[in-house]
């Protein structure tokens, strides 16, 4: 039962940083141009 005291605030930590870390790189405009990567990946690279 003493396990949970440690357990239970950790997990709730981490899940909290991770929604920390999904707005920041929803403001820093990380997800803005989702059609644009797509076409990079099939891309090539070759030129004519």
């Amino acid at each position: 039962m003493t396990g949970l005291t440690l357990l239970i605030p950790l997990a709730l930590g981490c899940g909290l940083m991770g929604l920390a870390a999904f707005f920041w790189a929803m403001r820093s405009g990380q997800f803005d141009d989702m059609q644009g990567a797509a076409m990079r990946m099939l891309d090539d690279g070759e030129e004519g």
